[in-house]
């Protein structure tokens, strides 16, 4: 399974690249406007900051658009500005950009990822939180889709009426009783698509998102995920386990001066 951070912080960023163990970069416009004003960096400057870093590892940028024509239009200006940096550039699609009690424009995603894929744009179709919705993004063209997890997570948690903090850890198999439309966790919501796509050949790959801890990353590789994308405190979770630092403890206690000394 592929690890991407999902941070605009270019330090972040630098710093899981030197780790050797990052695949790529999700970003959204929210966090790299706020990473680059923090920063005192110009926004396009920025972006290339991070495109830069991430060398030959895709870097999904999110469109702010929400209509079919507004998305084609910028997901081709983000792509064409961007892409020639380092040729790693993903357009963030949504998968349906309609709002709640508007009817009629729930293809607008869909046929901006048939569009854009069409002018070999690679797409990262973002906002899915059910395996049909997934289905129908790989249909479109979609080269990764992804689902959130977490926040599927947080509405069954909801809907239980529990009291929960954000990184909680929440079981693959649920809660008895509850679950969203035959999902019963966000792991459960990544498992599907992953049968779904390897039992009918689908080629898109699942990035698994809203991940909130390092045993929900667990969960997801074993669910089948291709990518999970991390914030870098999850990522640092990842190597950290109290055993370890026993035993670092006592490594140190136990060394021979001569046994140090032949490494100087």
């Amino acid at each position: 399974m592929k690890i991407f951070i999902d941070s605009a912080k270019l330090s972040d960023i630098e710093e899981a690249y030197r780790c050797g163990v990052c695949d790529g970069v999700t970003t959204n416009p929210s966090l790299i406007k706020a990473a680059a004003s923090e920063g005192g960096s110009d926004l396009e400057e920025y972006i290339k900051k991070i495109l830069t870093t991430a060398g030959d590892t895709p870097v999904s940028l999110e469109v702010t658009e929400y209509t079919f024509e507004g998305m084609v239009a910028q997901g081709r200006k983000l792509y064409k500005k961007f892409n020639p940096v380092a040729e790693n550039v993903y357009i963030k699609i949504p998968v349906n950009p309609s709002f709640e009690g508007e009817g009629g424009r729930e293809f607008e995603g869909i046929r901006a990822i048939r569009v854009l894929a069409g002018d070999g744009i690679p797409i990262n179709c973002t906002l899915i939180f059910t395996p049909e919705q997934a289905l129908m993004a790989a249909k479109a063209g979609a080269r990764i889709v992804s689902p959130f997890a977490g926040r599927i997570d947080d509405l069954i948690r909801k809907r239980a009426e529990m009291k929960f903090e954000k990184a909680d850890y929440f079981p693959t198999e649920g809660l008895e009783g509850f679950d969203d439309d035959g999902v019963v966790s966000g792991i459960d919501l990544v498992a599907q698509i992953v049968e779904i796509f390897d039992s009918h050949g689908i080629e898109a790959k699942v990035l698994a998102a809203s991940l909130r801890g390092s045993r929900q990353v667990r969960d997801a590789a074993l669910a089948g995920a291709d990518i999970a994308t991390i914030p870098m405190y999850v990522m640092r979770d990842m190597l950290v386990h109290p055993k370890t630092r026993e035993g670092m403890r006592g490594f140190l206690e136990d060394t021979i001066p001569e046994y140090a000394a032949l490494g100087e």
